[in-house]
């Protein structure tokens, strides 16, 4: 029988650059508050979620 190979789960993104900003967003991460408590447990499909809205949260910093 062929199992469907194992995908690992996400990785935190956490940069050790634990500091929040006016936005409640980590000046390295750019999780939430709310997001860093909860990342532990979180489902995988939530963790992906969260890492694919960060690029926009990461431009809109920029801006």
């Amino acid at each position: 029988m062929n199992e469907a190979p194992r995908v690992p789960p996400p990785l935190s993104p956490c940069l050790r650059i634990c500091r929040l900003d006016e936005r409640d967003e980590c000046v390295g991460c750019r999780r939430t508050r709310d997001e860093i408590a909860a990342w532990w447990n979180m489902t995988d499909a939530q963790k992906r979620a969260v890492l694919s809205a960060l690029p926009a949260r990461v431009a809109a910093a920029r801006a």
